[in-house]
């Protein structure tokens, strides 16, 4: 039985909507739905772990009733509001991994390079990530050590909430990780330290956002609960040092020079905390994927209790259409969206004929070629995720799945760490010893092992599109390998033409989006927008 986690948390979107009034931004168009205030909500030692269940359902959910309805930002559609379906797109719809058919405004420029300041995808995630962090910093308010003493809060009361407010910091840093990644750390920052409305956020730069989360994470990391220990789907040791890890991987995309020898360290971490690899690749994509030792954070969701357009509900249903058959997915039906480039496509070629099962590839009407981005039979369709089990059995619901989205898995740490060797920081052996593991259940033998001189960064670059395509990390990877922008990897339509072109630098990172810069004067743009 999945975790129930998420569960009676509308109460907290009130809460959390009335808490904004002097957010991070000043553009998020909310409106509080419910009358709630902290003296009537944190006298109960229950709530607070009510209140932490909003703070996780923040990456999944859209508002307070699901799948629509109160939702928790205005001024765009609820659906294309959710956190994981922003990140997602913002993270791989510019990528050799993805392209989208439709046609909403501002989506297009997504697949071609060329958005701006107005464009309504980026302000989605930009206010997502801002509003999540507006509500850690205020439940991390409530439960203060001062405040926690005051409402009598004891005992083993008092243990749970000292770990949820851990918690809470680490989802905090997680988005401004986000922050930092996506909108180059030139954003507004905040801490439960600030005064509500005291005066408007400040602007901080990458380098020392990148000190603050690198700060905060090994702060945090000896009151978190020991790896593997912690409730389904919440946060524990493990989720810090992956991402440490990961903020260490691309700390030269932060500015902040080469730090590959304290992403091993991290990553080691992770590996040696006894996680272990799902034997069957494609079960990590499945309904069931709750039971599987190799996921280290899950966002969790449940057709019954996390309903939502967005999240895996747009993961699982967006790249079905044309010729497929919904009911093989466990859905009703396809949205006709989601497809990929023949550039990815073609880091799945072996000329011996060997066989590569993570390339779930659906050709059956589907060209190779995209000489239409509008039209779903133009570009190969992916067949990676599905709202049916390991044994075959449908999801709970056939509108909204039961599939948990893997944002931190094993995985990543062998690749992130193979990596850091692969560019003189790690021991080359066992970082052979990790990518030829993952290989090996890639092909279901040996057949597919490297040696020693094949491991080079640019094999662990595309070896990582192989193995965690589809799950948020290519922009980021692209740009820490310097081809994300340049001419030396082109795919089609990257800058707006059918074979692909090289485009300015500056779109490395997104833009601060215009209604936030009209809100708050201490704000100045990213270069180039």
């Amino acid at each position: 039985m999945k975790t129930r986690f998420f569960k009676n948390i509308a109460l907290f979107g009130g809460l959390a909507a009335s808490l904004l009034a002097s957010s991070c931004t000043g553009d998020l168009d909310r409106t509080p739905f419910i009358e709630v205030t902290s003296a009537t909500v944190y006298n109960n030692p229950a709530a607070y772990k009510q209140a932490a269940a909003k703070l996780y359902a923040g990456l999944a959910l859209t508002g307070q009733e699901g799948p629509a309805g109160k939702p928790d930002l205005g001024g765009i559609d609820e659906g294309f509001s959710s956190y994981l379906r922003q990140y997602w797109q913002l993270q791989e719809l510019p990528t050799d991994e993805a392209v989208i058919a439709w046609g909403d405004a501002g989506l297009p420029e997504m697949n071609t390079m060329q958005w701006s300041s107005n464009n309504p995808f980026v302000r989605g995630l930009y206010n997502r990530i801002f509003y999540q962090i507006a509500a850690c910093n205020e439940y991390i308010r409530e439960a203060s050590d001062a405040k926690l003493s005051s409402r009598g809060i004891t005992g083993t009361n008092l243990t749970d909430v000292k770990y949820l407010r851990t918690e809470a910091r680490f989802l905090r840093a997680l988005s401004y990780w986000h922050a930092l990644d996506t909108f180059g750390g030139n954003v507004p920052f905040v801490t439960e330290a600030d005064a509500i409305g005291s005066t408007l956020p400040k602007q901080t730069n990458a380098s020392a956002l990148f000190t603050y989360i690198e700060t905060e994470l090994k702060a945090i990391e000896p009151d978190m609960m020991d790896a593997r220990k912690n409730e389904y789907a919440r946060a524990d040791k493990a989720a810090v040092w992956m991402l440490l890890a990961k903020l260490y991987l691309n700390a030269e995309a932060a500015g902040v020079g080469a730090k590959y020898a304290d992403a091993a360290t991290y990553a080691k971490k992770v590996i040696d905390a006894g996680y272990s690899l799902e034997s069957k690749y494609t079960n990590l994509f499945r309904t069931d994927n709750n039971n599987s030792k190799e996921i280290v954070f899950p966002v969790a969701f449940d057709g019954v209790h996390t309903k939502t357009w967005g999240g895996m509900t747009f993961l699982v249903h967006a790249p079905v259409g044309g010729s497929m058959s919904a009911a093989s997915f466990g859905i009703d039906g396809g949205w006709g969206g989601l497809r990929t480039t023949k550039a990815f496509v073609s880091l799945f070629a072996d000329p011996s004929g060997k066989t590569d099962t993570r390339a779930m590839f659906y050709t059956d009407g589907q060209k190779l070629e995209i000489e239409d981005l509008t039209q779903f039979s133009n570009g190969y369709a992916i067949s990676k995720w599905k709202n049916i089990s390991s044994t075959g059995a449908q999801g709970s619901d056939i509108v909204h799945p039961d599939t948990d989205f893997p944002m931190f898995r094993l995985a990543d740490a062998y690749l992130i760490y193979a990596e850091a060797a692969a560019r003189g920081a790690g021991d080359r052996t066992l970082a052979l010893q990790y990518v030829n593991a993952l290989r090996t259940r890639a092909y279901g033998n040996t057949s597919g092992n490297i040696t020693a001189a094949q491991l080079t960064a640019d094999f662990i670059l595309d070896e990582r599109a192989r193995e965690l395509y589809w799950e948020g990390s290519r922009r980021t990877d692209l740009i820490r390998f310097n081809k994300y922008t340049s001419a030396t990897y082109i795919w089609p339509w990257k800058g707006g033409i059918k074979d692909g072109k090289s485009v300015s630098d500056f779109y490395k990172i997104y833009p601060i989006p215009s209604t936030d810069l009209t809100a708050n004067p201490n704000l100045k743009q990213n270069t180039g927008y």
